[in-house]
């Protein structure tokens, strides 16, 4: 397999789950700040222009952060990445899906790029501060989902790494976790898979 990645971006959950399931992989860098996400080179792989991108032993290419970890968890059973029981499992695309799809998405986004959220530069403050709102709401729903369990649905999974990215993410803008959260955090960091990570990304 090969892994497309970017240093710090929301690869960093994929390259986790690379990690703790143990199998060979490549991991190859995408400088987005040099726009190499838009060059021929990765748009014949990826014409979303965008990072994770998974490249799998067939050569067929799977997008898509819920997408990719869902099958990386299916995939490996071994790893214990998806729990058997149905209910936790929802939980798990529930949990996965907020956290990509609105405190990143909705929330960061705003924070990273508030340029792309209004075509007035005038307006930017007002972005941020939206997607501010947006991330504390998230960690705040993600706090709770949190109390009395290490891990997102108790035992870890794949919703422990997009929830993970985000609060990595929370330390760039010097924000306080609420105490579950930030608990979390600290767990995740401790994780063998997270450590080496964050040494192959240069992050260590």
């Amino acid at each position: 397999m090969k892994l497309y990645y970017a240093p710090g971006a929301c690869s960093i959950g994929i390259h986790v789950l690379l990690e703790e399931i143990g199998k060979p992989y490549e991991a190859e860098r995408v400088n987005l700040q040099q726009g190499e996400q838009y060059q021929s080179a990765y748009t014949a792989v990826n014409p979303k222009s965008k990072v994770p991108t998974l490249v799998r032993d067939d050569g067929s290419v799977l997008t898509e952060y819920p997408a990719i970890a869902y099958w990386l968890a299916r995939t490996n059973p071994f790893a214990n990445l998806l729990p058997d029981d149905i209910d936790q499992q929802a939980r798990v695309l529930e949990l996965t899906d907020y956290a990509v799809a609105t405190i990143h998405m909705q929330g960061f986004a705003r924070l990273f790029r508030p340029s792309g959220f209004s075509p007035n530069a005038g307006d930017e403050d007002t972005v941020r501060a939206r997607g501010r709102e947006i991330v504390d709401k998230g960690f705040a729903l993600i706090d709770k989902a949190l109390a009395g369990k290490e891990y997102a649905v108790g035992p870890f999974s794949v919703a422990d790494s997009a929830i993970f990215y985000t609060e990595f993410w929370s330390q760039r803008f010097g924000m306080n976790l609420p105490s579950n959260c930030a608990a979390h955090l600290q767990r995740m960091l401790a994780r063998p898979a997270v450590q080496r990570m964050l040494q192959q990304e240069g992050m260590a």
